[in-house]
């Protein structure tokens, strides 16, 4: 199965008992048959040194799976623009499995480098920020330099040039998965890897480090299955033989507190026209996927609530069946350099709750970055 042209064609310190029975490294070179090579994906030269070239490819460890491993690599990219990195813990059907790569762009940025779960063959990097996921390091242009990666439990630690400072702290991996395949991989932009090893290290306790959940959030939903976005008018609230005929499914939210819909349902992966083109911000985009979220809210007395909330990409809102808000944050709709990350400080609407039981009902919209929500109900200042 081509795990990559469906979607990419468009440690912390462990105890020194984890490694106390360091295994031989495996080392692959290029023109090793042990590459499984898909996309744009092929042995090249740069630089007068034999090397894998990747531009919108993968190139998969055949016979080799690993849990906890050390990952070491040379890397040089040419391109102005690309994405590169790792796949790691990668099962047969790639569904799920971690992913962590940088951005030549934006070398020395904040977000130069990013880890991101993929989940259901979706990216959550907008859901997925800050602390643990993203981070600033500078990126050679045109040069060889050196990357590592330590997998060891539920964590993992990049380096980028300097072996002996971790670039980016992974935390939390979080997709679950504990074993799989490795690949080197590109989205886009030339990329050129070379000396390649991987050495399997004893398996590290499998501790999951879970930040803080955010005060005063709303964590228990019902979610519908997912719909095609332009066959319903997403300003029109279910009707109640509607919501009936619906199959709910109840989901909590996980720290510090979003709803990861990709946990859920399978990721959409539409061309979106106006990412390339601002002036088809408005237009239609096919292939759009929404689904419906509701949760009640008990209110002891007729009162005004505010309701904080992120999402990816559009939402509607809808208390007791009444529309009260629309917006849109999917990347590049606000402005051309837009990501759409995703945070409760995004937007914000005011509930008018009557006495008792209310319906908060969401219409949640995705095009792709990752497709969820975070609400927090808070008191009026």
């Amino acid at each position: 199965m081509n795990r990559y042209l469906s979607i990419a064609a468009f440690t912390l310190l462990v105890p020194a008992a984890a490694h106390s029975q360091p295994a031989e490294s495996l080392s692959v070179p290029p023109d090793s048959p042990r590459w499984d090579l898909e996309g744009e994906a092929k042995l090249s030269e740069y630089k007068g040194e034999k090397a894998l070239l990747l531009d919108g490819g993968a190139a998969i460890l055949k016979d080799f799976e690993m849990r906890d491993a050390v990952i070491d690599v040379d890397v040089a990219t040419p391109a102005p623009r690309g994405f590169f990195g790792f796949d790691i813990r990668l099962p047969e059907n790639g569904l799920n499995y971690e992913e962590i790569y940088l951005r030549q762009h934006k070398s020395g940025q904040p977000d130069a480098m990013q880890y991101t779960p993929v989940l259901n063959t979706g990216r959550n990097w907008q859901l997925f920020n800050g602390p643990g996921f993203t981070g600033a390091v500078d990126i050679p242009k045109s040069e060889w330099f050196h990357l590592r990666l330590e997998v060891t439990g539920a964590q993992a630690k990049l380096y980028v040039k300097d072996m002996q400072n971790p670039a980016l702290v992974m935390d939390d991996l979080k997709t679950g998965v504990q074993k799989g395949q490795v690949a080197l991989m590109t989205l886009i932009g030339e990329t050129y890897f070379r000396n390649f090893t991987i050495r399997k290290t004893s398996d590290a306790p499998w501790q999951r480090h879970l930040p803080a959940m955010k005060p005063n959030v709303i964590t228990k939903w019902s979610i519908s299955p997912s719909f095609d976005g332009l066959a319903r008018n997403l300003e029109r609230p279910l009707t109640a033989e509607e919501s009936k005929s619906i199959q709910w499914q109840d989901v909590e939210a996980e720290p510090p507190g979003f709803v990861v819909l990709y946990r859920f349902r399978e990721a959409p992966h539409p061309r979106v026209t106006f990412q390339g083109d601002f002036s088809k911000r408005l237009d239609p985009q096919a292939g759009m996927k929404v689904l419906y979220a509701r949760t009640s809210i008990h209110a002891p007395q007729e009162q005004v609530k505010k309701l904080s909330l992120g999402y990816s990409d559009d939402v509607s809102v809808f208390l007791n069946g009444q529309i009260l808000y629309r917006g849109r944050s999917a990347q590049g709709f606000r402005d051309p350099g837009f990501l759409g990350i995703v945070n409760p400080e995004n937007d914000a609407v005011y509930l008018p709750l009557k006495k008792g039981d209310n319906e908060l009902m969401l219409a949640v919209s995705e095009l792709g970055g990752g497709w969820g929500f975070i609400c927090q109900l808070d008191e009026v200042p």
